[in-house]
């Protein structure tokens, strides 16, 4: 209940201006009209989609298909709690959070678009979840049983994630929550394979009246998380609304200026802000190894005081075989898939320790203070993403060939041969510069395409994907003898890291 004091406040007008004004017959119209061409256009291709779920699933592909659509649940719980998840424009978190209006009254329209947003992608992952079993009988009450458990656990999670905004403690619980989901995956992936099977198995084969049974469970279980995040709306302290609200300003103003490298800062920002650091003595060989070595240090001192992130992204290198048994590892589309997987997750490893090399990049004449040999500095910054790129790799390859999408031989060993093309990668895009907007845009048939943010996009995974093109060969035909294919791809990595580093040397002056 608002109290008529608060009513009579300014913020509470501006609030009442900005809530639209009643829908109009023009706006029902169109409305109407829109939905009933979006069931023309999409109604063919969703009864298709549907029919094919009345069939029963493959045994060995469940455990791959759970894990992904736990994996997608995880992140989007992740997520939520990154960037808020309840947030106002930066501009309306200022004025109305610190004014004396009822807080919930404040921050309930925003409530309102997380609950159909979380609902949304709740249905997704039903239905997801739902291809993953498979439906062989009763498919009308299989499909309803997963839309209501998505929604549920979406619902649910977001409601979560609003609780964990509010109190620390939930928040803890939160952020176990998504450890949990994250283990579920793995599990799913590493037993869907083995000893798993037969229980997977069963659980799609279980009547659809189970399926309703627990869905039920889960809905009542997502309206008690509702109801409390409801009630801790106006408890939300106003520190973390503003925080959430600018951080969300800033990610929102980098998609809109199509400038996702800002995304990187915005999110290192987030982590380092208010953190005290404890001062440790340098590795003597470091101090011998001469300025360049000291000045890269940095770079293993900022990864060594994260390792969560390093446990996750080497929990990440199972990734590739969970996609390639979900997909099929013979199928024809599955050897661009891997290949795919395989170039973004090392070149992601890689580019998670090129700060120093980003920063020095956006302020050229801090780097020149330095008075470093820039080529010397750009060797030693190199080191560590070529060895993370090759132990993501290695360890990639290795759960391939465990999961039998690839042949007998020594295939990890393609990983750390394209380790230093990877790194070169790596390197050209923490120094790319910000997206040109001025540059031309391109009349396809499909429409138009700017080319300004293509190049971007394209300014480093180019230089991976040249240096890496052996490995790639040798994924795509996978031949009975994979030696000649790791020597090729030695040298060429070697060589993309060197003409890189001379390049980069000469721009910069050295």
């Amino acid at each position: 209940m608002i109290p008529a004091t608060a009513r009579a406040h300014p913020a509470f007008a501006y609030l009442r201006a900005h809530r639209g004004r009643p829908a109009t017959w023009s706006d029902r119209y169109t409305s109407v009209f829109g939905l009933l061409v979006a069931a023309a256009v999409l109604g063919r291709p969703v009864a298709e989609a549907l029919a094919g779920l009345a069939r029963h699933a493959d045994p060995a592909r469940i455990g791959a298909g759970v894990a992904l659509v736990a994996a997608a649940y995880a992140g989007l719980l992740a997520l939520a709690r990154a960037l808020g998840p309840v947030v106002l424009p930066a501009a309306d978190a200022a004025w109305l959070v610190t004014s004396p209006l009822p807080r919930r009254a404040v921050l309930s329209r925003t409530a309102l678009l997380l609950l159909s947003a979380a609902a949304l992608t709740g249905a997704a992952l039903g239905l997801a979840a739902l291809s993953v079993f498979g439906a062989p009988g009763d498919l009308g009450a299989r499909l309803a049983a997963a839309l209501v458990l998505g929604v549920a656990a979406g619902v649910g999670g977001m409601a979560a994630a609003v609780l964990g905004q509010q109190s620390p403690a939930a928040d803890t619980r939160l952020q176990f929550l998504i450890a949990g989901m994250f283990s579920v995956a793995v599990l799913a992936a590493v037993s869907g394979a083995g000893p798993g099977r037969r229980i997977l198995a069963a659980v799609a084969g279980a009547p659809a009246s189970l399926g309703a049974a627990v869905a039920g469970v889960a809905s009542m279980v997502a309206a008690f998380l509702v109801r409390r995040a409801w009630a801790a709306l106006g408890r939300i302290p106003a520190r973390t609304i503003l925080a959430s609200s600018t951080r969300t300003a800033r990610v929102t103003s980098a998609a809109t200026t199509l400038d996702p490298g800002m995304l990187t800062w915005v999110a290192e920002d987030v982590h380092w802000r208010g953190r005290a650091l404890r001062s440790r003595p340098w590795p003597r060989l470091v101090s011998r190894l001469g300025p360049a070595s000291a000045l890269a240090w940095q770079e293993w001192l900022r990864v060594g005081r994260r390792p969560g992130r390093l446990a996750a992204l080497l929990c990440a290198a199972a990734l590739p075989a969970v996609c390639a048994n979900a997909a099929g590892g013979s199928a024809p589309a599955a050897g661009v898939l891997l290949c795919g997987v395989l170039l973004g997750g090392a070149l992601t490893a890689a580019a998670m320790c090129t700060g120093g090399v980003r920063r020095d990049g956006g302020d050229p004449a801090l780097a020149r203070m330095l008075a470093v040999d820039a080529r010397a500095a750009t060797t030693a910054r190199a080191v560590l993403p070529a060895l993370l790129a090759a132990v993501w790799s290695a360890l990639a390859l290795a759960g391939l060939q465990a999961a039998g999408a690839l042949p007998a031989g020594a295939w990890w060993t393609l990983g750390p041969a394209a380790a230093p093309a990877l790194a070169a990668g790596a390197l050209r895009m923490a120094r790319r510069r910000p997206v040109d907007h001025s540059m031309p845009v391109i009349d396809t048939p499909g429409g138009a395409v700017p080319t300004g943010p293509l190049i971007w996009a394209a300014t480093g995974p180019d230089v991976a994907l040249l240096g890496s093109l052996p490995a790639l060969a040798a994924l795509v035909t996978r031949p009975a003898d994979v030696v000649p294919y790791v020597a090729a791809q030695a040298v060429a990595g070697a060589a993309v890291l060197a003409a890189y580093i001379l390049r980069s040397a000469r721009r910069t002056g050295a």
